[in-house]
């Protein structure tokens, strides 16, 4: 009989850790993705409505970084601030996410998951400070993120490259681009994984060129795999040769057809999470680039049939996307190339602790040297095309991509569209970019 007792005393017990085990890894989600249950972040006089310039910009001095206060004080550029809002990411995306809770782990290395990865977050839990691999966990997250779900599109996508100190666009181009996950899909079937995929794909990225005439149909092709050790491979097909070549891996980290972006500065980090040394700096609240597309000051400038319009800039050579900023919670990471051959030092990065999207990213050249600032403006997709409504994807809108040293910018004005429909299997192989380069 004391034998029973003590067997169900220790049943007992341990459905007790198992059900406090499950409460625990139901908080480390919740606040994961909804952060603002008990209210958004405050900061004493950084209000909705409020106008940072020259003349007040140390208010902004504990929730802007370092290089935007600069630029605010020198007169490059004023900020608004708005109203802060939830982006809630879709829900199979959360609910995959708490099933990784304790089971997915790091590698004694550099390398893939352990524990089984299917989808979603891999680490919701709070990054520590302590933990010397916090900032890998973080870049984890960012890398099986929800960004443009499980498939997406951006057509039309316009690039203009700007001289800083005149204010004079030197080049437009217009492009469609196309994302697509191959694995760990959680909302567009099929689900888990688009099959057959005999080489493993995680992600693609499709490019091409619609305009002007002398790059037009220049495609470009991104293959990811779910191995991270194993290196992208990217093609490139040039309208004018009508052939594909493969890209060398240094290519990654060029000056992408003349502008002041790299394949690799792709959606604010497009790479292996092996390429790179990551560091956890800590959280903050500060203001990053989420608004309501709706809402804002939009240019009248580019026609479209349904009527959509694009985000306008301003600023200092109209680099800077004219939208509001929100104060929000946000993990500082950054990351340093393990090959010493790398163009940069390091990134650091100003992840949104709600999307695990890049809105903000600081970059450095070989020496150390402040070199480019990365601002990526994310819209929430209940206030964009009807088509994005209820997608919970925080949706790339507009970016600003300054090279500060050049005293030269490329800027981008999206139309990004959440429809699997545009993004079929069949367009992120090579054999596309031939049959379409015609």
């Amino acid at each position: 009989m004391k034998l029973f007792n003590k067997i169900k005393c220790t049943v007992a017990l341990s459905a007790v850790a198992l059900l406090n085990g499950f409460a625990f890894a139901g908080d480390g989600v919740e606040q994961s993705f909804y952060p603002y249950k008990d209210g958004f972040p405050t900061a004493d006089k950084i209000v909705p409505g409020l106008v940072i310039n020259k003349d007040n910009a140390d208010i902004a001095k504990d929730v802007l970084d370092p290089e935007m206060l600069k630029q605010v004080k020198a007169g490059w550029v004023e900020i608004t601030v708005g109203k802060s809002t939830d982006f809630i990411l879709n829900q199979a995306y959360i609910d995959a996410s708490k099933n990784n809770v304790g089971k997915v782990t790091l590698p004694k290395e550099k390398g893939n998951l352990e524990g089984g990865y299917l989808a979603g977050r891999p680490f919701p839990e709070e990054p520590d400070l302590n933990d010397p691999r916090a900032g890998e966990k973080l870049a984890w997250n960012f890398q099986f993120g929800y960004n443009w779900g499980d498939g997406a599109a951006i057509d039309p996508f316009y690039w203009r490259y700007r001289n800083m100190n005149t204010d004079k666009v030197e080049r437009e181009l217009k492009f469609d681009f196309h994302f697509l996950n191959w694995a760990h899909r959680v909302n567009d079937e099929p689900l888990p994984e688009i099959t057959p995929n005999p080489s493993e794909l995680f992600r693609s990225i499709y490019v091409h060129v619609q305009e002007p005439y002398d790059v037009k149909n220049t495609q470009l092709l991104i293959h990811r795999y779910q191995n991270d050790l194993k290196r992208d491979n990217a093609w490139l097909y040039l309208g004018f040769q009508r052939r594909v070549r493969r890209l060398a891996t240094g290519q990654v980290t060029d000056s992408f057809l003349g502008s002041d972006i790299m394949i690799e500065d792709f959606e604010g980090y497009n790479g292996r999470i092996s390429d790179m040394n990551w560091k956890y700096l800590g959280t903050k609240s500060m203001l990053l680039p989420f608004y309501n597309h709706n809402e804002q000051a939009l240019t009248d400038e580019f026609k479209e049939k349904d009527g959509y319009k694009f985000v306008d800039f301003h600023g200092k050579g109209s680099c800077y996307p004219n939208v509001t900023y929100q104060l929000r919670k946000v993990y500082v990471l950054e990351s340093s190339p393990i090959d010493s051959n790398h163009p940069i030092s390091k990134r650091r990065h100003f992840v949104d602790a709600q999307t695990f999207t890049l809105p903000r990213t600081i970059i450095y050249d070989r020496a150390g040297k402040y070199w480019k600032s990365w601002i990526i403006g994310q819209a929430h997709p209940d206030h964009h095309l009807a088509i994005n409504k209820g997608s919970g994807v925080s949706v790339d809108d507009s970016f600003g991509m300054m090279d500060v040293q050049a005293m030269h910018c490329t800027t981008g004005q999206f139309k990004g569209i959440v429809d699997p429909n545009l993004n079929k299997p069949k367009m992120f192989k090579v054999q596309y970019m031939r049959t379409s380069g015609k």
